[in-house]
């Protein structure tokens, strides 16, 4: 019999969900010829050593451990790819989508009436009750509503993360897809030239096993940043404007923070020669300040994929960031002063500053603090 299925499940660690779901597939897919691809992002539990140990007995299941990498809609992509089947499939490992529903996915698919199948937690008959949280069930129905607005696309859950096609419908535009984010599904929808016929399909979505969510942001969030990366990421990076939009917020910050300072050291104003002093120690304060606010928005939001964890590694990081930053800072504070010093109005010089110091600031934490030596 020759392999008709492949199912690709991106895992963060979920060690204790792999074998429980892999009986739950051979169950599903019981005279269906399949293999389940685990695209492990290095996880810290052995999830990757946990699927060699089960694919040793059971050939049908394979591994893709990334080093390096993060992220599902990448981890997606590259397990699509990685397999010889012609129908491939994406779900979750944590059981919260449900196996039994693949072989109706995969009739529609191979019926040659439709190019893809997909999971809908809003179609009629669907539920999310088991879920447990109606405040991802009210975000993730927000997104939808923003994602059938912009794109067009009339699903009832375009964000869904549980769907299946013709492996070459998904490698003829491979190389087009973002891979950001966490909406794949959405991601291919939007890329694709020709509208793609769609089987929707009710799901129960049940409530996590166990192990890690891949889906840490809010899903609007998620789902605003592979927007912009599908129409303006090729124009400017999607990271550099993460970490431009964290910084313009740092702007604000400098400022509030330069201001109240200033206020507070109004009666102790020193002066040496033309360079305030005032100014310079409450500018350094601010620009600290803000440089501490930026390296939490940063490791939380840019540089989510490669997020830093942990007290020690958090403090280490942030000591890298202010390292890294210290020439920016001494440029941002410098600057700052001289203008101010030339009779420009104390916000104008902090601006001044700001963005003198910035590309270096993104230049080195990109290399030194988020990625590798």
């Amino acid at each position: 019999m020759s392999l008709a299925l492949a199912i690709v499940l991106p895992t963060l660690n979920e060690r204790g969900n792999l074998r429980p779901l892999v009986e739950r597939l051979d169950k599903a897919l019981t005279g269906i010829a399949w293999e389940a691809i685990f695209v492990d992002d290095n996880s810290a539990d052995g999830t990757a050593d946990e699927a060699r140990a089960i694919s040793q007995a059971d050939p049908r299941i394979r591994v893709i451990q990334r080093i390096g990498r993060r992220g599902l809609a990448s981890a997606a992509i590259e397990g699509m790819c990685a397999t010889a089947a012609p129908v491939v499939a994406v779900m979750d490992a944590d059981h919260q989508h449900d196996p039994a529903l693949l072989p109706g996915m995969l009739a529609a698919i191979t019926s040659g009436e439709y190019d893809l199948a997909y999971a809908s937690r809003f179609a009629e008959g669907a539920s999310t009750e088991a879920w447990g949280r109606p405040d991802r069930v009210k975000a993730s129905g927000l997104a939808n509503a923003l994602a059938r607005r912009v794109t067009g696309v009339e699903l009832s859950d375009p964000m869904s993360g549980y769907f299946m096609l013709r492996a070459e419908t998904l490698r003829a535009d491979a190389h087009r897809l973002s891979g950001v984010g966490f909406k794949i599904l959405l991601d291919i929808l939007a890329t694709v030239d020709k509208p793609l016929r769609v089987k929707e399909f009710p799901l129960d979505f049940a409530a996590r096993a166990e192990g890690a969510s891949k889906l840490d942001r809010t899903v609007v969030f998620e789902f605003l940043i592979g927007l912009y990366d599908k129409w303006l990421g090729r124009i400017i990076p999607t990271r550099f404007a993460l970490f431009g939009t964290v910084g313009a917020l740092g702007v604000l910050v400098q400022l509030s923070v330069l201001f109240v300072v200033q206020m507070a050291m109004r009666g102790d104003h020193f002066v040496y020669g033309r360079w305030d002093g005032t100014f310079i120690l409450a500018d350094t304060i601010a620009a600290m300040v803000a440089m501490s606010f930026n390296f939490v928005l940063n490791n939380e939001l840019t540089y989510a994929d490669k997020r830093l964890r942990g007290v020690g590694p958090l403090l280490r990081g942030w000591a890298r960031f202010a390292l890294t930053c210290s020439v920016g800072l001494l440029t941002n504070v410098g600057s700052a002063a001289a203008l101010k010093s030339m009779g420009f109005h104390a916000g104008v010089a902090a601006i001044v500053g700001i963005v003198v110091g910035s590309v270096w600031n993104f230049a080195l934490s990109s290399k030194f603090v988020w990625g590798k030596y």
